[in-house]
């Protein structure tokens, strides 16, 4: 790995600050342009440029070394400009190492690895600028952490660094949140309404148990009642999002909610999120379809929306979709931290896999017997692990999970803070 002092390239700046800062590049074919440059920064203040010249690709970073206690809490922070980059979220990433002394990688804490880097993710745009930030506990064996401000695989493009930050804070950082699933069957009922009022108590169950958010199951207003799927379909918003939004405002949480929806001559599945204010947060509509849907006349959705939550981003998907990885995927890349489920039934390996290999929580309302061997109403971790699960019907099952809590594996690490850095391009 080549290392190469630098003060100041191109404009003249005068920073000890910035006299810190070294330069790397993994060989000398591929080093690309590096520059301190005044006024190329956010709010027109000094950034730490680099700029890729050749046609195929140059990989470079800017890296310095911090001082850390092990143990202590620290938050990260840079903003990003990416100019003539495709895949920003691939080529200009933050990369921090945890290391002794002597450079060396130091041990998780827990005895099983060596602390892996991580990378901080991507939050807000504005102004053409990306915040990158996370917060940090640094391992008990760490003295400093390397922190590097890349740029890769990106011809002609520039990436500008501005606002750069690694401080220590009071506080871990930490976002609990309460996942609930419903597991109950309507039966014997003729009409959507009949069956939306089943679920009140249930919902009320949830409530008495503190949760932030409840998923109850697929296509809720059909099941059972022997109407067609186009006899039960509703405008959104139409009944079924007033019933229960009203609920989710006097229980002050999130629904999640399986419905059928119409929308001119389209039918759609879909599951409609309600919030603590009792409006409408969002709609998701069922994008892979079983046979038996299709030929029911049922219309695929097309999108991954991602929902902006009092304790972070959802998204929803339905049943059949947990056997496709694109779904998951499409919402995981939209930013959703946990995926409700409402579903029919379903194969629970695959929903492991969808919560491993997108380092989300996900969480189920099924209509499949709890004594069956398949799909479960639970909460499932990034380890694929159910943290609860129904064992019986008319029953709610609650976990608390920490959305700042990031899963380490073995020779891995963070998987979750890799995969936007690591993942294939768009």
């Amino acid at each position: 790995m080549k290392h190469v002092w630098l003060f100041v390239i191109g404009a003249a700046v005068a920073s000890s600050t910035f006299a810190e800062w070294n330069i790397q590049y993994p060989r000398d074919e591929i080093q690309p342009t590096f520059a301190v440059a005044k006024k190329k920064g956010r709010g027109g203040r000094v950034a730490h440029v680099i700029v890729d010249t050749s046609e195929f690709g140059q990989q470079g970073s800017w890296t310095r070394r911090f001082s850390v206690n092990g143990g202590k809490h620290y938050s990260f922070e840079a903003w990003r400009r990416a100019i003539n980059i495709d895949q920003p979220r691939r080529s200009c990433s933050v990369k921090i190492t945890w290391q002794n002394d002597k450079g060396q990688l130091v041990n998780s804490g827990d005895g099983a690895d060596k602390a892996r880097p991580v990378f901080p993710a991507d939050r807000q745009t504005k102004d053409g600028w990306t915040r990158i930030a996370d917060r940090y506990t640094a391992p008990k064996e760490a003295t400093r952490a390397l922190v590097e401000l890349e740029l890769r695989w990106a011809p002609g493009g520039e990436v500008r660094w501005s606002d750069i930050s690694f401080t220590e804070v009071a506080t871990a950082a930490s976002r609990k949140v309460r996942l609930a699933g419903v597991h109950f069957r309507p039966r014997g009922k003729k009409t959507p309404d009949e069956n939306r009022k089943l679920f009140a108590p249930l919902i009320a169950q949830a409530a008495k148990q503190r949760a932030d958010l409840v998923c109850l199951p697929e296509c809720l207003t059909y099941c059972g009642t022997g109407l067609t799927y186009a006899q039960c379909a509703e405008r959104v918003p139409g009944p079924s999002t007033k019933f229960f939004g009203d609920l989710s405002k006097k229980h002050k949480l999130y629904i999640v909610s399986g419905i059928l929806e119409r929308d001119g001559r389209a039918v759609y599945n879909t599951a409609v999120m309600t919030g603590p204010d009792g409006k409408l947060v969002g709609k998701y509509r069922k994008v892979c379809l079983p046979r038996e849907e299709i030929k029911g006349g049922i219309t695929p959705g097309k999108t991954y929306p991602v929902f902006n939550t009092r304790f972070g981003k959802v998204g929803m998907m339905i049943c059949w979709d947990v056997h496709f990885p694109e779904v998951a995927r499409g919402l995981s890349n939209n930013g959703a931290e946990v995926i409700a489920m409402p579903i029919w039934g379903g194969m629970p390996t695959l929903a492991k896999a969808r919560a491993i290999e997108n380092q989300i929580y996900l969480v189920t309302s099924t209509y499949t017997d709890h004594n069956s061997d398949w799909m479960k109403t639970a909460v499932f971790d990034p380890e694929g692990e159910l943290l609860v699960q129904a064992t019986e019907w008319g029953t709610v099952v609650v976990a608390e999970v920490d959305l700042d809590d990031h899963k380490e594996f073995r020779y891995i690490g963070d998987f979750r803070s890799r995969i936007p850095r690591e993942r294939p391009a768009d």
